[in-house]
């Protein structure tokens, strides 16, 4: 057994939508292990995004590879740096309008109209007179956001039962920001018993292995998948260094992620 401990520092400002409350859209200062699969280059994202998720595919053949990865804590004696910034996607075109969830274009060679009393926007072909009603969209066109700010560290661990090659440096996020990633090696840790240990890394519960007692834990209500911090375990654990003990036998709890199972 081979345990990665990588230290991961952000060389830019860093954004993941991790809570939004109205218009401001924040970073909790974390980073969750699906996240870190693609980033690492474990897990191949499609290089067309059609707007699915492939979670449960993408996942699974790393468990086959047993290869798992925890979530990026932020660790003791480190505080996360932020930055906050105003966003403004609005078009750059001669004519727009704000429509009911919607921004309205007009591209040249057609003419909007409002339907004043279905209170939605049309655009007409000139050409061919066919109107195109304005849908709505996902996504916000005025905002403010809090990134993770640069020189930010946090500390994750990728377990596997053979030796990889980790990038010096990947990118995260909305934005793709650019980490630095150095790692130290455990090798062959061994497998103790402990009761009530307080494991102070970000776990995601879903990986925890089957006969884990939990009895308490702080909650990070994220998406797509809550994390618990400081979470008293009783079970079996890798021992890693003075006092830093991972649950042994985890992996992506892909069972939870099938289609099925998130309808």
């Amino acid at each position: 057994m081979l345990v990665y401990q990588c230290e991961l520092t952000l060389l830019e400002n860093t954004f993941f939508s991790s809570r939004e409350i109205n218009d401001l859209y924040l970073t909790e200062p974390l980073i969750g292990n699906y996240a870190l699969a693609y980033a690492l280059g474990l897990a191949q994202a499609p290089y067309r995004n059609r707007g699915e998720i492939y979670y449960y595919e993408h996942l699974s053949r790393l468990n086959q590879q047993e290869i798992y990865i925890t979530p990026a804590t932020i660790p003791e004696g480190h505080e996360p740096k932020f930055s906050f910034s105003q966003f403004n996607s609005v078009p750059d075109g001669y004519w727009y309008a704000m429509g009911k969830n919607c921004l309205v274009q007009r591209p040249d060679g057609y003419d909007s109209v409002y339907d004043t009393k279905n209170k939605v926007w049309y655009i007409v072909n000139r050409q061919t007179g066919k109107r195109t009603k304005e849908k709505a969209v996902n996504y916000p066109q005025v905002g403010f956001i809090k990134m993770m700010g640069i020189g930010t560290v946090l500390h994750f661990f990728v377990i596997t039962t053979k030796e990889l090659i980790l990038p010096r440096y990947i990118r995260l996020g909305k934005f793709m920001s650019k980490a630095r990633v150095a790692v130290t090696l455990y090798e062959n840790p061994a497998i103790v018993s402990r009761q009530h240990q307080t494991v102070k890394y970000l776990l995601n519960p879903l990986d925890l292995p089957q006969g884990m007692q939990v009895t308490s834990y702080d909650t990070y209500n994220i998406h797509p998948v809550p994390l618990i911090r400081n979470a008293n375990l009783t079970g079996h654990f890798m021992g890693l260094d003075n006092n830093l003990y991972l649950p042994a036998g985890m992996k992506f709890g892909i069972e939870f992620l099938q289609p099925s199972a998130a309808s």
